[in-house]
């Protein structure tokens, strides 16, 4: 029994639910919905202008844990700067930055000594190859990933952002320490929306993820608990 309850809470603490949603009245209402079933939560772009801000302090401060995937992408000084202010407020546990060199090392420089995890973006998960090549690059989806994974590494970052195509990879690299976050999972009985590299929670745990990023499967179900109960034992089979 006392195992079977760690391996629930160990999913549990895995699970990010992706408030991607219009307002925060809307946002709260699902967090209201999942009670104690989920305790970490995304506050992205589009709640960031609908008084996301203020509902991560609320979110830290009902004992909840926040991911604030804002991808920060400036000069090096307003990247430190703005770090370094979000690190102030304690309103989030993990930061996204775009994985490129100076953008991590004005992060790593930002946060201090503050427990703010900082996280590189590697690829976006709706990006395949021949969008990268219509960017502009010339390598492959996996070679830029592994190329931003070792940047983050040596820019003193705690974890990257991967598609569960690349856990794996993430998890060899960075070995047991690196916080590999995977977006783009989707239960079997959900639809991929714009994800292009997407998988399962238990194939993306099982490919060495430390936490997993789902949205609207959860959000947009009809009975959110059920659906993040679901996921949460999936990721616990695994």
């Amino acid at each position: 029994m006392t195992h079977t309850r760690n391996v629930e809470i160990a999913a549990r603490d895995r699970l990010i639910v992706a408030l991607d949603l219009a307002g925060r009245a809307e946002a709260e209402a699902v967090v209201e919905a999942l009670g104690d079933a989920v305790i970490f939560y995304k506050v992205g772009l589009q709640l960031l202008a609908s008084g996301g801000m203020e509902m991560a302090r609320d979110l830290k401060r009902r004992g909840r844990k926040v991911f604030l995937d804002w991808k920060l992408h400036d000069i090096g000084a307003t990247v430190e700067k703005a770090t370094a202010a979000i690190a102030a407020s304690e309103a989030g546990d993990f930061i996204t930055v775009h994985g490129e060199p100076q953008v991590l090392a004005a992060a790593v420089r930002g946060r201090g000594g503050a427990p703010l995890k900082i996280l590189g973006v590697t690829v976006l998960t709706s990006l395949s190859g021949q969008d990268l090549g219509e960017i502009g690059y010339s390598m492959s989806v996996e070679a830029l990933v592994e190329r931003r994974i070792r940047q983050t590494l040596e820019a003193g970052a705690d974890g990257v952002i991967v598609s569960p195509n690349e856990a794996a990879l993430a998890r060899r690299i960075g070995g047991p320490d690196l916080l590999v976050v995977t977006p783009g999972v989707r239960p079997a009985w959900a639809s991929m929306d714009d994800q292009a590299r997407a998988a399962t929670p238990r194939e993306t745990i099982g490919q060495g993820a430390s936490h997993i990023v789902c949205g609207r499967p959860i959000t947009a179900a009809d009975d959110p608990r059920a659906a993040a109960l679901a996921i949460a034992e999936e990721m616990a089979e695994a």
